[in-house]
């Protein structure tokens, strides 16, 4: 197959049984591997859509600039896009971004602006409102805005959601994915749920994330705000994109168990993952005992795990979050029927 450009090759992305990390379980499992995306992320099909709907509704124009806030995929995606149409792109992201991210988003041509992560969300030097701001400021700007522009689901219920179906063979039963801005998991879920109520949709969360609290009792409470290291999981806002009715069930994850799981990807299936993967093999570990042998679980792995060298596939960086000993490799216990791991 020849391809006119590299947007083309965007979607119809692996769906890849998984056996070393879920031994002992007895469903099925899979994982979808967006990573295998031109941009090695999910978010190059959101952002192909929302850039490709604002020129059809007139929104960007030739010679515009794309703005956005991300925590690194999105901005990458739509630099991506922005470098084959002609688009200026501006992206504002938190200082937790990973160096390896923050690297890839300026090879691709974007301008990144740093802001402070720990930040109130309303905060006028929080990532959000800094890229609001300059949406403002910048003649000819298009304002992305992934986290309630109503196109990133979209687009995840046009090629994410078939492309699961048409590959397990409607037989999918579960579909876990992390809760960021919603839009991969509540699209493609949307589409799935359509073709099979029964299906259970579970969100993976983080600790410091307000998004399962307000999903069982409808509250925001900035007090469950605090600072986390996985990228990608968790909002300390509620995103439009995140459908709380489509959502069964909010599990939420620890910054230590989801990097040594995706170090153990690697390990034992040889798929480089990025951290948010980790945390949704977390998450599985945490509901195995629900599953039984008819049921065939997708895990949407959202990026690919050289994202993440400077981070959870660094030793000293994970020593220095307490993630491993001080003095050699950590022996870890997985939460399955698999034996112990050395990560």
């Amino acid at each position: 197959m020849v391809y006119s450009n590299i947007l083309e090759t965007i979607g119809k992305t692996p769906l890849v049984r998984l056996h070393k990390t879920v031994a002992g379980l007895s469903a099925q499992v899979y994982a979808k591997l967006e990573s295998f995306n031109p941009g090695l992320s999910a978010k190059d099909r959101i952002a192909l859509h929302i850039i490709e709907r604002a020129e059809q509704l007139g929104r960007l124009r030739p010679g515009g600039t794309v703005v956005d806030a991300t925590s690194g995929n999105t901005g990458f995606s739509l630099a991506m896009v922005c470098a084959i149409k002609g688009y200026r792109c501006v992206l504002t992201v938190t200082d937790k971004i990973s160096k390896d991210k923050l690297n890839n988003l300026r090879a691709m041509g974007a301008e990144v602006i740093l802001c402070p992560k720990d930040v109130h969300p309303n905060d006028p030097n929080s990532y959000v409102k800094r890229a609001e701001q300059l949406a403002r400021e910048i003649p000819g700007a298009f304002y992305a805005n992934q986290n309630f522009n109503i196109d990133n689901a979209e687009a995840h219920y046009l090629s994410t959601g078939p492309e699961i179906w048409e590959q397990t063979g409607g037989r999918v039963t579960w579909l876990i994915g992390s809760a960021s801005t919603g839009g991969t998991l509540c699209g493609a879920g949307r589409y799935l749920r359509e073709q099979n109520p029964k299906i259970k949709i579970i969100a993976v969360d983080a600790y410091g994330s307000v998004l399962k609290k307000y999903h069982e009792t409808g509250i925001y409470d900035e007090r469950e705000i605090a600072p986390y290291q996985i990228e990608g999981v968790g909002k300390n806002f509620i995103p439009g994109n995140v459908d709380f009715e489509l959502i069964d069930r909010f599990i939420k994850v620890t910054d230590k168990d989801s990097a040594l799981c995706t170090r153990k990807l690697a390990r034992c299936e040889g798929i480089m993952a990025g951290y948010s993967s980790g945390a949704v093999l977390q998450c599985l570990y945490q509901i195995e005992n629900q599953l039984t042998t008819d049921d065939v679980v997708v895990l949407l792995f959202a990026d690919h795990g050289s994202k993440y060298i400077s981070k959870v596939f660094d030793d000293d960086w994970m020593r220095k979050q307490g993630f491993l000993p001080a003095e050699g490799e950590a022996t870890v216990e997985v939460n399955t029927a698999a034996q112990q791991e050395v990560i």
